[in-house]
């Protein structure tokens, strides 16, 4: 703006100085000629008098630089010329200023003159003689004029274009610097020009509506940060580049990003071609993809605004323990149908052949022993599912103090017989503690790790049952030396109807639901669980309350 306002004052001072210059040299132009023109009219009279009085030979004595004096007889021809040879110039009778003092006695003109190739002022007299004199003169012409000037303007024009720009620097300074120095964070409290105020008051109400604005949109943008923070499920903003405005701290670690992406492009972050090609298609799509070791669901829809793309959302959520109890679900189903189906299978057996009359007499006991046999093992399968199912449903049941020493003692001598069998001996290591918790779950925890410890240990094997409390915690662990896990199975002996070995499984008895029952009724009662196995050693199940 400053060089601006220079700009134009210092032009409008040049324009001024050079239209001034043109004024005064066109009047000067004009005025010299007049005077010459009232100096040639005189100059004529004077010399006329004396031409009459002394004739033509006076003519040689008065020519000079600024006046040419010349005789022409009454029929035109030039008798007489001051600066060019009479004899070479033509008939004159046709001039303006000759014809008219032949007429009148006294005549003028202004015209080129066809010798000298300029603008001259004639004036003509008649003498007594009857001849015409006429004096001339050239006239100043505007170049003239200006050369004669120009001197002269050049230092005025120098002198006036120095003090335009000095003036002018100095003006365009003192006209910008209240603007320069306007206090716009408080528009009403600056002292500048009057014309200003109108444009400053309003400047100051679009400053509040602007900080309003700002801090509601400050505080909207908390809110929303705030959200997707607190959201467990990950989020994901993108704009329709495919470059990302926003990412909560759950997208963070489903991606594996360390450091907030905004701005990044999202293929730097993730290149899986199924999320890939649904950002593309701008069409909402889900994606069921494993993330980090885990299983995501990714939901991605694209964001529009008066019908065009302007963005996509992700929305990532872990279906990881959906999926696994989907799994588990579909397992468990075949398992029980497969399970169910194997006993009934020889209840039906033996009781057809019962019934067709085909089993010897002697027999009979055999297969009437096989049907109590397999509807004993049903009635054992169908008793886990329903424990596993009521353990499922976490229904509240009034817990009781509980001394798990004598807990462990009755377990014992129920599975005596079974030890006996195994010749398996069983060893009680039991403080006497007693804790807050239902006493059928906590049974069933004892009871089913000591089954299992008898069930697949070695003949002349032992087990050692240990209740201790450790710090704030009650430890009870079940120690066996039988067959042992291996490592491969050791994460998976706790799921329903998972055998390591399904024969083995099969002649001892299992349901295969006996671990899952423990698991199931650990968690019940926030415990923890611990498998310490190695095959053909033994095994060693802790279970921390």
């Amino acid at each position: 703006m400053k060089k601006k306002i220079f700009r134009s004052m210092l032009l409008i001072a040049v324009l001024v100085l050079l239209l001034s210059s043109l004024i005064s040299t066109a009047y000067l132009h004009t005025t010299y000629n007049a005077e010459q023109a009232e100096k040639l009219s005189v100059e004529l009279e004077l010399v006329a008098d004396a031409v009459n009085t002394l004739g033509t030979d006076y003519l040689a004595d008065v020519g000079d630089d600024t006046f040419r004096f010349t005789v022409v007889g009454s029929d035109g021809n030039v008798l007489y010329d001051t600066k060019v040879d009479a004899s070479t110039m033509g008939n004159h009778i046709d001039r303006e200023e000759i014809a008219e003092a032949l007429e009148t006695g006294h005549g003028s003109s202004a015209r080129y003159s066809d010798t000298l190739t300029e603008k001259t002022f004639y004036e003509a007299v008649k003498l007594d003689s009857g001849n015409i004199l006429r004096v001339s003169t050239n006239q100043l012409s505007l170049s003239g004029a200006i050369l004669m000037v120009l001197p002269m303007n050049a230092v005025i024009a120098l002198i006036a274009f120095v003090a335009a720009l000095v003036i002018s620097r100095s003006l365009a300074a003192n006209i910008t610097e209240p603007l320069l120095n306007l206090d716009l964070e408080h528009p009403t409290q600056n002292d500048a020009y009057e014309e200003l105020a109108p444009v400053l008051t309003k400047i100051h109400r679009q400053h509040k509506e602007i900080a309003q604005q700002v801090q509601t949109l400050r505080h909207r943008n908390e809110e929303f940060s705030q959200i997707i923070s607190s959201m467990s499920e990950g989020l994901v903003l993108l704009d329709a580049e495919g470059i990302v405005l926003a990412m909560n701290r759950s997208a963070q670690s489903i991606f594996s990003v360390t450091e907030p992406p905004e701005g990044v492009d999202f293929l730097l972050l993730d290149r899986t071609p199924e999320i890939r090609q649904a950002i593309h298609t701008q069409s909402h799509t889900e994606v069921v993809l494993p993330q980090n070791g885990r299983q995501y669901q990714f939901n991605i829809s694209p964001i529009e605004a008066d019908r065009k793309p302007v963005g996509t959302l992700i929305l990532a959520f872990d279906i990881t323990e959906k999926a696994f109890a989907e799994r588990n679900r579909q397992e468990f189903t075949a398992n029980v149908s497969h399970e169910l189906k194997t006993p009934l299978q020889g209840i039906i057996g033996s009781a057809e052949l019962l019934e067709s009359g085909l089993v010897k007499p002697e027999d009979t006991g055999r297969f009437v022993g096989n049907i109590k046999q397999e509807a004993s093992r049903l009635v054992i399968l169908v008793d886990d599912i329903i424990r596993l199912s009521q353990l499922d449903e976490k229904a509240e049941i009034p817990k009781e103090s509980v001394d798990l020493a004598a807990l462990c003692q009755e377990v014992s001598q129920v599975l005596a017989p079974a030890a006996a069998r195994k010749n398996v001996t069983v060893s009680l290591d039991c403080d006497s503690i007693c804790m807050n918790g239902v006493r059928r779950y906590l049974y069933e925890i004892i009871y089913n790790l000591c089954d299992n410890a008898i069930r697949y240990n070695c003949d002349g094997g032992k087990v050692d049952v240990a209740v201790k409390q450790e710090g704030p915690h009650t430890v009870f662990s079940v120690s066996d030396t039988g067959i042992g896990i291996a490592p491969e199975h050791q994460a998976r002996i706790f799921e329903r109807f998972y055998r390591v070995d399904k024969s083995h499984s099969k002649e001892t008895g299992g349901t295969g639901l006996g671990l899952s029952i423990v698991k199931h009724a650990a968690q019940y009662h926030n415990a923890k669980l611990h498998l310490k196995s190695t095959p053909g050693k033994g095994t060693r199940i802790t279970v921390i309350f």
